[in-house]
């Protein structure tokens, strides 16, 4: 059996999440292989593959902050607000200035209300918004509130009509660089679109972490499962009595470690359980021995 733990990978352009899981299937050996926050195929950078029992993280690690580095091309906007999509709309950013870049950032940061993009894997009505758009179809998307920490303009580069805008975004789970692109574009009046993702972190993992998936290919780098709690989330180490408790799916008092995810280690240091506190009481979320 393949070991259980976090793969942190640096996805390559063009690739999709779905395509680096499945090659990644076949270098750890195990069909059992999922991965936390979805990355476009544009996108590059930080994907966190989950094998064996750490893919029963993945969901909670998919909640934590994210850092992205992107360009924003002021002055074009498309249909998918990314360069992968059709043009459908050009005016001159010839005038936008930082000065202009900068309110225009400042406004998107902070806790802010996000329309997803048309093409992006929502579902209204039980289907994904994205093949509701390729098929011609108008999608009614609802603004969700999402939080962006940081919006850092590293730099602001005119090139004729256009404007290339360098940033670096930290955000929470859910939010859409794409649709950052695309509201300062509209906010600036000459719309916009994301011309470059790298994804640098995700909650404690970062480029730092990652191998490429030809790098793994070679020496399969897997982040054992305690380890890999140990860094994304609140310790709390148990006595033998408690560990067999937990083992069972039972509740122990709350240790004040806040809400949760707590990562719960035994008295050997093995990983048992992850656990949420609600009323006091510390319930698991996803049991790891057995």
């Amino acid at each position: 059996m393949a070991e259980s733990g976090l793969i942190i990978v640096d996805k390559q352009g063009e690739w999709t999440s779905h395509d680096v899981v499945a090659r990644m299937r076949r270098i750890a050996g195990t069909r059992r292989v999922g991965h936390a926050g979805t990355l476009d195929p544009m996108a590059t950078g930080v994907l966190v593959v989950g094998v064996e029992k750490a893919t029963r993280l993945l969901g909670h690690l998919a909640l934590t902050e994210k850092v992205y580095e992107a360009t924003i091309r002021l002055g074009v906007s498309t249909n998918t607000d990314d360069a992968e999509g059709e043009t459908t709309a050009t005016a001159s950013a010839a005038e936008v200035g930082a000065a202009e870049v900068h309110k225009g950032v400042e406004a998107l940061t902070g806790a802010i209300m996000q329309v997803p993009p048309q093409v992006s894997a929502i579902k209204v009505n039980g289907q994904r918004a994205y093949k509701m758009a390729r098929a011609g179809e108008e999608v009614a998307l609802v603004a969700r509130p999402v939080t962006v920490y940081g919006f850092d303009v590293l730099d602001v580069r005119p090139a004729g009509d256009v404007v290339d805008v360098d940033a670096v975004v930290t955000c929470s789970s859910g939010t859409y660089i794409r649709a950052l692109a695309r509201d300062l574009g509209a906010a600036l009046g000459v719309g916009g679109h994301l011309t470059r993702l790298r994804r640098t972190r995700v909650g404690p993992y970062d480029l730092s972490l990652a191998r490429t998936v030809d790098q793994l290919a070679e020496e399969c780098v897997v982040l054992p499962i305690g380890a890999a709690v140990a860094a994304a989330f609140p310790r709390r180490d148990v006595t033998a009595e408690e560990a067999r408790v937990i083992g069972h799916g039972g509740r122990l008092p709350a240790a004040g470690l806040g809400p949760g995810p707590i990562g719960v280690f035994g008295p050997e240091g093995e990983l048992l359980a992850l656990v949420e506190e609600q009323d006091r009481v510390a319930k698991p979320l996803a049991v790891f021995v057995g």
